[in-house]
């Protein structure tokens, strides 16, 4: 029975270290900066510390499902162009989904392994594995980056003669009453006609 016991004891030393074990698992929120013409996503090297992954693989994932070029600056990256909260979410979200969740038992204590050039997720909770499969397309649809009744954080660029504050998102040109050039603001999209939308300004930030 000792022997049994220590050997017990000895196979259950040597499982795997669940870095998620009896924690709920909780992907943090993008932390969004639009800067000109491009979007900075300031918290990447968080995201990419808690999913357990190689920085570089996150990365290209999120190029590709954005369908645009970036580069990384130290633990934030920058992509071309401006991408909304939802958007940026959603392909965190489908990252996740792909190359981080069981599809066994839906936990993310997971590893990526590459065989025969067959990318295969294993999991250390359950042993379950899945091939990786290459999408060929990205599944973010881009065409509605605003929608009336939503907020969204903007950068306001310039003023216009009626003294509204001038925000651009996407192909969209925002109009917003008491914005100022360079601030940061939240606001609501009140009405879209076209590429112009006009907005309800909500609060500052910073």
């Amino acid at each position: 029975m000792n022997d049994y016991a220590a050997n017990l004891d000895r196979a259950l030393s040597q499982l795997p270290e669940l870095k998620n074990s009896g924690e709920r698992f909780k992907v943090p929120e993008p932390k969004l900066l639009t800067e000109g013409k491009t979007t900075v996503l300031e918290n990447f090297a968080n995201i990419a510390d808690i999913l357990n992954r190689d920085p570089d693989h996150v990365f290209k994932f999120l190029l590709k499902e954005l369908g645009t070029a970036g580069k990384k600056e130290g633990t934030r990256v920058i992509f071309q162009g401006r991408f909304n909260f939802d958007v940026v979410s959603q392909a965190v979200e489908q990252y996740v989904n792909e190359y981080v969740t069981c599809s066994e038992c839906g936990r993310p204590d997971t590893h990526l392994l590459k065989s025969d050039r067959i990318l295969t997720l294993r999991c250390d909770a359950c042993g379950g594995h899945r091939p990786v499969k290459k999408r060929q397309v990205s599944s973010i649809v881009k065409e509605d980056a605003l929608i009336e009744g939503n907020t969204y954080e903007v950068r306001i660029d310039a003023k216009g003669r009626k003294g509204d504050g001038i925000a651009k998102v996407d192909k969209y040109t925002i109009y917003v009453p008491n914005g100022n050039k360079g601030d940061i603001i939240v606001v609501k999209i009140k009405k879209i006609t076209g590429n112009l939308a006009f907005a309800d300004f909500i609060e500052k930030k910073g």
